[in-house]
């Protein structure tokens, strides 16, 4: 029997087609017909792409998830997303919110600067622009946290606007798919990129399919182009791909050898008062984890224990003396730019009233009323390391700290 062959004249935008060497760059025509009918059947359904009854998104639940996945997965976000919507549903609902709120509900997530520049853009939305979120490039731009590929994203996911995207995933799709053999970071790199995402969103019939189109991109890279062992054989772009054509899809994107992360020492007080409460103190608004509440301590220099770091640091950062007791637990950490050990030890207070010197604000707090304070991954562990030892006993700190002989788990804030 004579096998039956489907004419080429009905092949579907997505008819399997065997790779071949590409002499030329793909067709942005050809991609984007191709992404577009992948993305409307194989795109990932998330709480953040819900539509209302006429088929609109709701631009507040946009901007709060592209800021969100900024250098975040999705499997990452999924659950702060729902939080945050529980807790702050409007945008006016942010921006009445203390600064504190909102990064106590982004605890964890990382790269805090995004959660007060939220906040911050959500009270300038509400004060000038009655609680809508701007619809034009400028002035959506001009908000606190929202960049390039932010802006291209609410822009076409939320207003239905022509604009383009380039996070993550898409840097790693163009790049294979135009065998772009630069390194990424690499300004002339990052121009070419951005082009090639404009290129594609130009070649639209509509505005409108700006949005799909983007999405079905970022679904692509999250899905089926992976950074490691990419599924092509799965791909809609199965034959137009330059590296995967060539054979180079594993080695694309390029990217630079990454420089080894400097290391440091770092100490921290669980610094008791006599009453059973712990000093806490929040760092500065701005720079590395601006906001946050911490065990107060810092970097050991030179030449220094670990005792005479964290003794220097409280009395520069609150002007207190203290005397340092046993170690508590050792938390090890990688930060984008750094790798530290931070070193939690049992304090008591010596003398001296604290003074915000080199911190934002300092308060008491009882053991179990740190869970109302927003704090780093780092410190958290520090206070689980606490509450684990809290549980198996009495805490051991210098012995006339606390006359209290009452276990601390088994303590009432009115005792």
């Amino acid at each position: 029997m004579t096998p039956r062959v489907r004419p080429a004249s009905v092949a579907s935008p997505l008819s399997p087609l065997p790779p071949a060497p590409l002499s030329e760059p793909p067709s942005p025509a050809t991609l984007t017909a191709r992404l577009l009918a992948w993305g409307q059947d194989q795109g990932r359904s998330l709480p953040w792409r819900t539509v209302d009854a006429e088929g609109r998104r709701d631009p507040y639940r946009t901007w709060v998830s592209e800021i969100m996945l900024q250098q975040t997965q999705v499997s990452t976000v999924l659950p702060y997303f729902e939080r945050w919507l529980t807790r702050f549903p409007t945008v006016e609902a942010l921006a009445a919110a203390p600064p504190d709120d909102a990064l106590k509900a982004w605890e964890g997530l990382g790269y805090y600067a995004r959660a007060r520049h939220l906040h911050r853009a959500a009270q300038i939305v509400v004060a000038q622009q009655g609680g809508h979120l701007p619809r034009t490039r400028a002035e959506l731009a001009s908000l606190p946290g929202i960049g390039r590929s932010t802006l291209g994203a609410i822009l076409s996911l939320a207003f239905g606007q022509r604009a383009a995207v380039l996070d993550g995933n898409l840097k790693r799709v163009l790049s294979r798919v135009f065998d772009v053999d630069t390194p990424l970071g690499q300004a002339a790199t990052e121009a070419r990129l951005w082009a090639l995402s404009e290129a594609l969103v130009m070649t639209l019939d509509r505005d409108d399919q700006a949005g799909p189109l983007n999405e079905a991109l970022m679904d692509l890279g999250a899905t089926v182009c992976l950074p490691r062992s990419p599924a092509c054989l799965a791909c809609p772009l199965t034959g137009h791909c330059l590296a995967q054509a060539r054979g180079v899809q594993a080695g694309r994107p390029v990217r630079t050898p990454r420089k080894a992360l400097p290391y440091f020492d770092v100490t921290c007080g669980l610094i008791w008062k006599g009453d059973g409460r712990l000093l806490i103190a929040q760092r500065p608004p701005h720079g590395m984890l601006g906001g946050l509440w911490e065990f107060p301590g810092g970097k050991q220099e030179p030449g220094e224990s670990l005792p005479e770091c964290l003794r220097r640091e409280i009395m520069e950062e609150l002007g207190i003396a203290i005397e340092v007791g046993e170690k508590l637990t050792a938390v090890q950490h990688t930060y984008t730019h750094l790798r530290i050990t931070l070193h939690a030890f049992h304090c008591r207070l010596l003398h001296g009233e604290p003074q915000a010197l080199g911190v934002a604000a300092w308060a008491w707090a009882w053991p179990e009323e740190l869970a109302a304070y927003a704090f780093p991954v780092t410190d958290l562990k520090v206070i689980r390391a606490l509450q684990t030892a809290i549980s198996v006993g009495p805490v051991s700190w210098p012995d006339d700290v606390g006359a209290r002989k009452q276990p601390l788990a088994q303590r009432t804030p009115s005792s």
